[in-house]
């Protein structure tokens, strides 16, 4: 079924939360003449007052709603203490009978959670888990080097999971000089926020840069939304 994309986002004030909707070709706004039609919010990114957290779980109030966020151990460890203000780079797993969120302090680790999942075998469980099982720069050394038996080591992980993660991400994983170009020129926390939205739509990161790149200003900080809408635009061409 075709699809069309929109977004929505809380423009009182902060704490923020970003919602990137999915419809349907016939679905309007407010309503829908479709009967099997359904609207699913992909969160992209959550600000909020962090109510408690666990090595794998936190839970983030942002106007009154709490969210339930998977996090890895990495992130709980360097999570504030509850009550203050936290906020999250979110992947959105949708399911036929579930919603899923995935949080991640670091932009990089959510990058490499969403490369993990692109491994054959490796589903957001798993992949929470082999982030929490070893650090990032060590997981990303292990698998360009080939070093199968040095990823094993991750509770979890056998040696056919480990020879996938090398057969399939070994090419795609930054170099650890690539990586530090990119914080270099990081981009601002409005433009991320459009990143993020963009890959929560299905489009690569390396191609939402570059269309965000494009339609950059700079007479001064655009709005979110002029910016998404602009990015968004430049994809479709």
């Amino acid at each position: 079924m075709e699809r069309e994309y929109f977004l929505w986002k809380q423009k009182e004030k902060p704490p923020f939360i970003a919602l990137v909707f999915q419809k349907p070709a016939g679905c309007i706004r407010g309503g829908c003449v479709d009967a099997d039609c359904t609207i699913l919010p992909m969160i992209a990114h959550l600000r909020g007052t962090l109510l408690a957290k666990h090595p794998n779980q936190a839970i983030v109030e942002t106007h009154g709603v709490g969210y339930d966020v998977t996090i890895s151990v990495p992130t709980f460890s360097e999570m504030p203490a509850a009550g203050a203000e936290v906020a999250l780079h979110v992947h959105t797993h949708v399911r036929e009978d579930a919603l899923s969120l995935y949080g991640f302090l670091r932009l990089g680790e959510k990058l490499l959670f969403e490369k993990l999942l692109t491994v054959s075998g490796i589903g957001p469980k798993l992949a929470i888990t082999i982030l929490s099982g070893m650090p990032a720069d060590e997981m990303v050394g292990a698998i360009r080097g080939g070093d199968w038996l040095r990823l094993t080591r991750i509770p979890g992980i056998g040696k056919k999971t480990a020879e996938r993660m090398v057969l399939e991400l070994r090419d795609k994983l930054p170099a650890p000089a690539e990586a530090s170009e990119v914080r270099a020129t990081s981009a601002s926390p409005v433009e991320e926020d459009v990143i993020s939205a963009l890959v929560n739509l299905g489009y690569q990161r390396a191609a939402a840069e570059k269309a965000l790149h494009s339609v950059r200003r700079g007479e001064g900080p655009a709005s979110f939304d002029l910016l998404f809408r602009e990015a968004l635009g430049a994809l479709s061409k």
